[in-house]
C-alpha cells in the first residue's frame, strides 16, 4: 500500500509540475524538481504519455501535459454549474466598474482562477498574464482569503507564495511579515482587500471572499489601471465587489463537504522564514 501511495503521490506531483510549465520541461529538470532519479521520472512520463495525459515535444524532447487534462478540467468545471450561474454576475460587475472581473476558488494549494470578464473593450485595458494560480501575498484576492485564516497559517502561506522576496510583484509589494499582518488586519476590519501596485506596476485591484454556509469557497475581484482607482472611487468599487461576492455566495452551485476539512500543511522554503 505504501508503494502504491508513493507512486500516486509522485504521479500527481508530476502532473502538478507540468501543469505549471505548459511549455514543457526536460527530463533532467523534471528529475531535479521532483527530487527523483531520472529513471523513475522517465517511467512516470512514459506511462502518462502511453495513457494520453502527456506528450513529448518532437523538436525539443521536452515533456508537457496533453490537452486531455484541460478537457477533463473543463468538463468538471461545467458540471459544477459555476460558469453558468456565476458568469453573468461577474460580467455585470466588470461592466459596472469598467475593470477586469475575476473569480478564484480555493483548492488544497491555494487559489486558482476559474473565470474572468473584461469590462472595457477599448482604450487602456488591463490584460494580466495568463496563469492559473493566484499569487497570495501580492494580490487582493490572496489577501482577502488569507485574512480569513488563522494568522500563523496565513503568514506561512504568504511566505510560501514569496513574501520576503524582492524580485516578486510590483513596486509596492509588501516584503515583511509585520506589514503584511497589518494589511490582513485592515482587510478583516473593512471586509475587503486591496492591492495597489503590489502585483504589477500601474495596476490596482479590490477583492472580497465568497462564503457558503460561513465557509470561504473563493474570491471575486476587480482590477484595472491605477488611475481608475483613486481614493475617492475605491470605497464605491469595494461596495460593488462586496455586493457581487454576496450574490455569488447566495447562488454558489457547488456544494461540497466543507465542515471538518483538514487544511494541508504549508511548507516554507528553508531560509525564507528568518529573512522575512
Amino acid at each position: 500500500m505504501r508503494l502504491v501511495k508513493s507512486l500516486l503521490d509522485r504521479c500527481f506531483d508530476l502532473i502538478t509540475l507540468l501543469s505549471e510549465n505548459a511549455g514543457g520541461l526536460s527530463l533532467g529538470e523534471i528529475s531535479r524538481r521532483l527530487d527523483v532519479p531520472k529513471s523513475a521520472a522517465h517511467r512516470l512520463l512514459t506511462s502518462l504519455c502511453d495513457l494520453g495525459w502527456a506528450e513529448q515535444v518532437p523538436d525539443s524532447g521536452y515533456y508537457r501535459l496533453s490537452l486531455r487534462l484541460a478537457v477533463v478540467g473543463q468538463r468538471l468545471l461545467a458540471g459544477t454549474k459555476i460558469p453558468d450561474i456565476c458568469q453573468p454576475i461577474l460580467d455585470r460587475l466588470a461592466d459596472t466598474t469598467k475593470g477586469l472581473g475575476r473569480i478564484a476558488i480555493i483548492d488544497p494549494d491555494g487559489l486558482t482562477w476559474i473565470a474572468h470578464s473584461q469590462g472595457v473593450r477599448s482604450g487602456l485595458i488591463y490584460q494580466p498574464e495568463l496563469v492559473a494560480k493566484v499569487p497570495l501575498h501580492t494580490t487582493a484576492n490572496g489577501k482577502a482569503w488569507l485574512a480569513t485564516l488563522d494568522r500563523d497559517e496565513a503568514l506561512a502561506r504568504a511566505i510560501a507564495s514569496g513574501l520576503g522576496r524582492t524580485d516578486i510583484g510590483g513596486p509596492r509589494a509588501i516584503t515583511t511579515k509585520q506589514t503584511f499582518s497589518a494589511a490582513l488586519d485592515e482587510t478583516q476590519e473593512q471586509g475587503w482587500a486591496s492591492a495597489i501596485e503590489e502585483a504589477e506596476p500601474g495596476v490596482a485591484a479590490i477583492a472580497a471572499v465568497i462564503r457558503v454556509s460561513g465557509q470561504v469557497v473563493g474570491t471575486v475581484s476587480v482590477a484595472g489601471p491605477i488611475h481608475r482607482f483613486s481614493p475617492v472611487v475605491v470605497p464605491e468599487v469595494a461596495e460593488q465587489v462586496k455586493s457581487a461576492a454576496q450574490e455569488l455566495s447566495e447562488l454558489w452551485p457547488y456544494r461540497i463537504s466543507l465542515p471538518g476539512r483538514q487544511t494541508p500543511a504549508v511548507a516554507v522554503p528553508k531560509g525564507i522564514e528568518e529573512a522575512v
